[in-house]
């Protein structure tokens, strides 16, 4: 039996995936766990919300 490599989505190497659409994929006692269905990463929600708050801040000092 072969396995196939793990392939990575094609826009891969020009930039990070945002994460613009995820699914709760496990809850524990104090976390939460999600998977992003454009690159398929999983992490804990709560790394989400710390991407667009840098996200913003980076926007933010861009325009100054």
């Amino acid at each position: 039996m072969t396995s196939k490599p793990f392939s990575q989505p094609k826009d891969a190497n020009n930039q990070p995936c945002k994460h613009p659409r995820v699914q709760i994929v496990s809850r524990d006692e104090d976390a939460e766990f999600v998977e992003c269905l454009e690159c398929r990463e999983i992490f804990e929600s709560s790394e989400l919300r710390d991407m667009s708050i840098e996200e913003s801040v980076d926007g933010e000092a861009q325009e100054s």
